[in-house]
């Protein structure tokens, strides 16, 4: 249909060498077209599945059309998937090809191939370091899409018409893709979207944001992820707007600039290192150019929000935000790359309040949206107007939320999944007898019909005292500070809250270079007194916002340690998409959160780390345990400027 209607608009760019290449939709049309035809040679058919392994490529993308139009479905792999993790998806999808990127990922595939035994083919877009491979399974993408062009030139089985045919052959309820949930909190499972449901989403949603074919995204999220797969192919799809992939996973932030997209899609990591970039470089700046930021961010803090809104606003504040536009957030957003932005979303796991109201007073109209894969993504959205920090707004068009007697929230969407692939027990679980997906978070709807999610339902719990434990909610809290990149608090059953800290290296490491504090590793930096000072400052700030919360008071951090090494997906303290996976850690650190409520000044620990040629290695560290003391309501008090 674009490349019919809009057949010269701009469907994908790509960096490459310094060079943003382009495609229309014609041209789009063209090489989808050739790939299927190539992988069809290649024995690729209706049902089977195809593995798309690799960053943010228009090939790779258009491996998903050119599956879709065989009738084949495509399952994306997290690029970064170590083998065994990768072994575990292609394996459970019954992967027949792969189409990858380039060496990393064919190695991968050839040392768990043992694993694979239904996969007969591997098609890579770069040839670099390739050219010795035994070539016997494996194919060159040039080649294939050679050979498909061919075969469309060609007649009978291999011409147009053939092709046309197939693509008619699909129908909407046939298997679209299949996505693999993040694992929180277990083995990762394959979700199922079909076709149909595929598109009354992502329609639903393009219409909801006004978005049209002139509008620009940057695709830098991982390929595997509902959010990409909905925000940057499904909704490009529906509303042909244009999709740009940056060079690399470095590039990321000089690419967004040179773009400048109108429409963006940030999760609230992205969003954090973010504002530590420009905490550091601020921090670097002289004295004037310090002050002038502090003055201009706090009259955005007081205006920006309401002016961006259109709410009313006094007129000495409006001139005072214009001076400020001028001067700081005019050339911030534009060097953040965010001077075109007219929509842009956050979601992927809670935002501090702190953080959303930071962007928004700079005038981006960033939005929440919470959502799941099994949601295909949308299940609320804010609406323009109506964005709020502690809420993820009302439910997004077409979808119907409820509550459960136990707190559970529960939706029906137009994107529902239609079930666990090769998992008929686990979606018997996942769907109530009524037809609703059950989600797993604990959430309330508001006084004005928005969903307010406070954790996942099984994290929620209570202190000791009876008090609510929302751990998310607290870490989002400490995770404002630019000097903590990571938090996992502890708390149910117990008497008070503590918790694991790792630090911003990029931060802190700052920090360190102006307070001439030498180190030699990210272990003996943690380890450092003065950064165990530098991080109980912050800790005790955001206690101070905890007491100003009445069912938050007894939440406050008492003790904490600082992690000797980063959490990480390859050592399974994260999920692919950067989630905590709390009870891994509990169970894998358990030594130190048993110091953390015994008293102990220190405590040893030993963990696993896999480095990433994929080797395994042992770290050990005697660790602080940091007190903080104090009581709760003298905390609340004094924040509270001495009234309990």
């Amino acid at each position: 249909m674009h490349a019919i209607h809009r057949g010269d608009r701009p469907a994908w760019r790509h960096k490459d060498r310094g060079v943003w290449q382009t495609w229309t939709w014609a041209e789009t049309r063209r090489e989808a077209r050739a790939m299927a035809s190539g992988l069809a040679a290649l024995g690729v058919k209706r049902g089977d599945c195809v593995s798309i392994i690799g960053f943010n490529r228009p090939r790779l993308y258009w491996a998903v059309m050119a599956a879709h139009a065989l009738g084949a479905t495509p399952a994306p792999v997290y690029a970064d998937a170590v083998a065994d993790e990768l072994a575990f998806v292609c394996a459970h999808a019954q992967a027949r090809f792969a189409v990858v990127q380039d060496q990393e990922q064919v190695d991968k595939l050839l040392a768990v191939a043992d694993q694979l035994p239904e996969l007969r083919g591997i098609i890579y877009d770069e040839p670099r370091g390739l050219r010795d491979y035994d070539h016997g399974q494996l194919h060159d993408l040039d080649q294939v899409m050679a050979r498909g062009r061919e075969r469309l030139a060609g007649q009978g089985e291999g011409g147009e018409a053939w092709l046309d045919a197939e693509i008619a052959a699909g129908r909407g309820a046939d298997l679209s893709i299949i996505l693999y949930t993040s694992g929180t909190t277990g083995r990762s499972k394959g979700v199922m979207i079909s076709h149909e449901r595929a598109i009354a989403a992502a329609r639903s949603t393009s219409e909801f944001d006004r978005l049209t074919e002139r509008d620009e995204v940057l695709a830098y999220l991982p390929l595997a992820w509902v959010g990409d797969n909905y925000l940057t192919f499904a909704q490009a799809m529906v509303a042909g707007f244009c999709v740009c992939c940056p060079e690399s996973a470095d590039t990321v932030s000089e690419d967004l600039r040179e773009i400048g997209p109108t429409y963006y899609f940030a999760p609230p990591r992205v969003l954090e290192s973010l504002l530590t970039r420009i905490t550091i470089r601020m921090q670097d700046a002289g004295r004037f150019k310090q002050w002038l930021y502090r003055r201009c961010i706090a009259v955005a803090r007081r205006h920006g929000e309401a002016i961006l809104e259109g709410r009313p606003t006094p007129a000495g504040g409006r001139l005072a935000y214009a001076l400020g536009e001028a001067l700081i957030y005019g050339p911030l957003k534009n060097t953040l790359g965010f001077s075109k932005i007219r929509v842009a979303y956050t979601a992927g796991e809670a935002i501090g309040p702190e953080l959303f109201s930071w962007y928004r007073s700079l005038g981006i109209n960033l939005k929440q949206l919470y959502g799941q894969t099994e949601a295909f993504l949308f299940v609320t959205a804010q609406p323009d107007g109506r964005a709020r920090p502690d809420t993820v707004g009302p439910p997004a068009p077409g979808v119907d939320l409820r509550i459960a007697d136990d707190g559970e929230v529960q939706f029906r969407s137009p994107g529902m999944f239609t079930g666990y692939f090769r998992e008929d027990d686990k979606t018997r679980e996942a769907i109530t007898p009524d037809g609703w997906v059950k989600t797993g978070d604990a959430g309330f709807f508001t006084g004005d019909g928005d969903l307010k999610i406070i954790d996942r339902a099984k994290d929620v719990g209570r202190l000791a005292g009876g008090a609510l434990f929302a751990p998310k909610y607290i870490e989002n809290r400490l995770k404002f500070y630019p000097n903590i990149k990571e938090v996992v608090a502890f708390g149910d059953g117990r008497a008070d809250v503590a918790c694991f800290v790792n630090i911003d290296l990029a931060a802190v490491a700052a920090w360190a270079e102006r307070n001439n504090v030498v180190y030699a590793s990210y272990q003996e930096l943690a380890a450092h007194p003065q950064v165990a000072e530098l991080l109980r400052r912050d800790i005790i700030a955001a206690n101070a916002a905890l007491a100003q919360e009445e069912a938050m008071v007894p939440s406050q951090v008492r003790r904490f340690i600082i992690l000797h090494k980063e959490l990480d997906p390859d050592d399974g303290e994260l999920t692919r998409t950067q989630k905590v996976r709390r009870g891994f850690i509990a169970e894998r650190y358990a030594p130190l959160v048993r110091a953390l409520y015994d008293g102990s000044a220190e405590a040893d620990i030993t963990t696993e780390v896999t480095f990433e040629d994929g080797r395994k290695g042992r770290l050990s560290a005697r660790l602080r345990v940091h007190d903080l003391g104090g009581d709760p309501q003298q905390a609340r008090a004094q924040a509270n400027g001495g009234r309990p």
